[in-house]
Order: structure tokens, then C-alpha cells, then sequence
């Protein structure tokens, strides 16, 4: 291994909101082989949050100074979802690697762009945030199903439902969200993908209900969403989204096999204590995403770093098997068939891939 592919990869972080001071600290003390060397902020108080945390980053106010930094390897971007597409591509352009949260973009049209520039740097790692990839408990079923221990799998039911949030956060958010199903079941969609080797969807049936949020009827949005796709070779996924669970977060799948089924996260449990009261036994539920998936969180910066070092090695090649991470190719299919739940919903009729 030559000096350059030991060195250490050095990365820049845009976005230090909730998500993004995760992703930070993680980078910064958690990831053997990076170096969080700077982070941007056009807020002024998670500037200060960094100076303090992040004592060793250089820090910029603007996306554009942060992507002159020519010192950095690759830049990690966790920036409204409106930012992304633009941000990833100019990235790309001034030949760094990429990480970005989900979603790619909201237009499919603006996806498929992306996918055009990146198709120019082949070199270059641009990978997209779906964690549940990286998940251990995921990552196992999926190694399961892939051996043939539940046969062939032509079934996945899959479900994104956050703890209600009485101040509205999600009723402010809905006019740039995309709506329930490109918000929350994207992640489930990608499940479903991964689960059946990329198959491409070919129809799809949404509905959904406003529960309690009445503000997001102005955004023709529900806080509770059902959809159904079809996909090619006989298979079907079933997604359920909402954000008024009393419990917790609990996020959960199940693949259905011609031999077996495989079950995920079904009892939302955020540890293995037990409470026995007057009233019965229960045990505490997660109370967020960011609990829930932790490890998952983690284990994708590892495996971004890890598959920069093996481009620097050629060892791995754009969209290897081996990364086990979401591709621009993932996003794009995640846009596209959450574009078509949105569609079914609104219109009351399914819609044809």
C-alpha cells in the first residue's frame, strides 16, 4: 500500500443541524481513517457548537468556500434536501468524493442529472444515505435472504413511524418535505429494493390520513400513509408511514420468502430491560430515529471511508457490491417510485412505472 492510499481521508462536512452534529462527532472520533478537517455552517450558532466540539476543523459560513478547500479528500453533506443535487455534482466536478443524506433530490428529473455528472468521474465515491443498509439487524436478514434461508423472496413489508410531535415540527417542515412517502418511505422503498436485488417497480396504490396534524392538509400531505408496489418477477412491498406513534420510533420490516419469512425490528425496544407495575410488564420504546439506528449511522461512515481508501487502492469500482451502500442509481429509483406513491395518492388511481 502506497503512502496516498494510507493517508487518511480528509473530509469536510456542510449542515450541522440535528443529523449533522452526529455525523460529525462520528467522523471526527469514531471513524479510524478520516480526518474531519472542516465543517460549514451558514448558522452562526452551530458554528460555535463546531469551534467547541470540532476544535481541530477549519470552518466556513458557505458551501462554496468549504468546496475550495483543496485539502479536502471528500465532502459530506447533510444540507436541506432542496441543496443536494447541486451540491453533489459540484462536488464531483471539483473531484471529491461524496456522502449525502437522503433524499438525492425530490425531481426525478434533476436525479437522472446527477446520475449524467457522475457518470463523468467514475473515480469518485457518491454514495447516499440510506443507513438501514448498515444496520447490523438489516444487514443480517439481508446476508440470510441472499444465502436462500427463507427461499426466493417475493414479499417485504416495511414501515417508517416517528413518536409524535405535538409542536408540529413536521406540519413546518411539510412545504419542502416532498410529502410523507418521498419523507419517510423512501427508506422502506430502498429496503424493498435491496431485499429483491434492485427489481424494478411497476405499479403503484397509495392512500393515507390526516390523523392529527391539520396543518399539513394545506400541503395536500397526511401524517398517515399506506402504499403498494408491485415489482417486476412477481414481487409486492407494503409500506405503512406515520408520524403520530405515542410509542417511540419504530421502524420494522418483514420479508416474506417461498420458504421462510425474516422479521426486523419488530418489538421497537430501546434496550432488553423489563418494568413490572400494577398495570402489566412493559419495556421502553426508542424514542427517535437517531437512537434506533445508532450503529447504522456509524457503520456508514466506516464503510464511506473504507471505500475511498479502496478507490485510492483501484480495488473497487462506482456501484460495487461490496459497499453495501445506496448509489446515486439507489436514490434515483427511491425518487422515482416515491414520486409515484405521491401520485397515486393525489389522484386516487394507481400509477404505472
Amino acid at each position: 500500500m502506497t503512502r496516498a492510499e494510507r493517508a487518511p481521508v480528509k473530509i469536510g462536512i456542510a449542515g450541522l443541524g440535528r443529523l449533522g452534529k452526529r455525523h460529525a462527532t462520528n467522523l471526527a472520533y469514531r471513524v479510524p481513517g478520516a480526518v474531519l478537517a472542516a465543517a460549514c455552517s451558514p448558522v452562526e450558532q452551530e458554528r460555535d457548537w463546531a469551534r467547541e466540539t470540532l476544535p481541530s476543523a477549519r470552518l466556513y459560513s458557505d458551501y462554496e468556500a468549504l468546496l475550495a478547500d483543496r485539502e479536502l479528500d471528500a465532502l459530506w453533506l447533510v444540507t436541506p434536501s432542496s441543496l443536494h443535487a447541486e451540491q453533489i455534482a459540484a462536488a464531483l466536478r471539483a473531484g471529491k468524493h461524496v456522502f449525502c443524506e437522503k433524499p438525492l433530490s425530490l425531481d426525478v428529473a434533476e436525479c437522472e442529472r446527477v446520475l449524467g455528472v457522475a457518470r463523468e468521474y467514475p473515480q469518485l465515491e457518491a454514495m447516499i444515505g440510506f443507513m438501514r443498509r448498515f444496520d447490523p439487524s438489516y444487514r443480517d436478514a439481508y446476508e440470510k435472504a441472499s444465502a436462500g434461508a427463507i427461499g426466493r423472496a417475493f414479499m417485504v413489508r416495511s414501515q417508517t413511524t416517528d413518536l409524535n410531535d405535538p409542536d408540529g415540527f413536521f406540519v413546518r417542515f411539510a412545504p419542502t418535505s416532498g410529502g410523507i412517502f418521498l419523507d419517510c418511505t423512501v427508506h422502506d422503498i430502498d429496503v424493498a429494493r435491496w431485499f429483491f436485488d434492485g427489481a424494478r417497480a411497476t405499479r403503484a396504490f397509495a392512500t393515507g390520513v390526516i390523523a392529527l396534524h391539520e396543518g399539513l392538509r394545506a400541503c395536500a400531505d397526511v401524517d398517515n400513509g399506506v402504499g403498494v408496489v408491485e415489482f417486476e418477477g412477481g414481487r409486492l412491498a407494503v409500506f405503512y408511514a406515520s408520524r403520530t406513534m405515542a410509542h417511540g420510533c419504530d421502524t420494522q420490516s418483514e420479508v416474506i420468502g417461498t420458504g421462510g419469512a425474516l422479521a426486523i425490528g419488530h418489538n421497537p425496544r430501546r434496550n432488553r430491560v423489563e418494568i413490572y407495575e400494577a398495570g402489566g410488564v412493559r419495556s421502553e420504546s426508542t424514542p427517535t430515529f437517531f437512537d434506533r439506528f445508532e450503529e447504522a449511522f456509524l457503520h456508514e461512515a466506516q464503510a464511506f471511508v473504507q471505500n475511498v481508501c479502496a478507490r485510492r487502492a483501484g480495488t473497487t469500482s462506482a456501484g460495487s457490491a461490496a459497499s453495501a451502500g445506496a448509489m446515486l442509481a439507489d436514490a434515483l429509483e427511491a425518487t422515482r417510485i416515491g414520486h409515484a406513491l405521491r401520485h397515486a395518492f393525489a389522484t386516487g388511481l394507481p400509477v404505472t412505472l
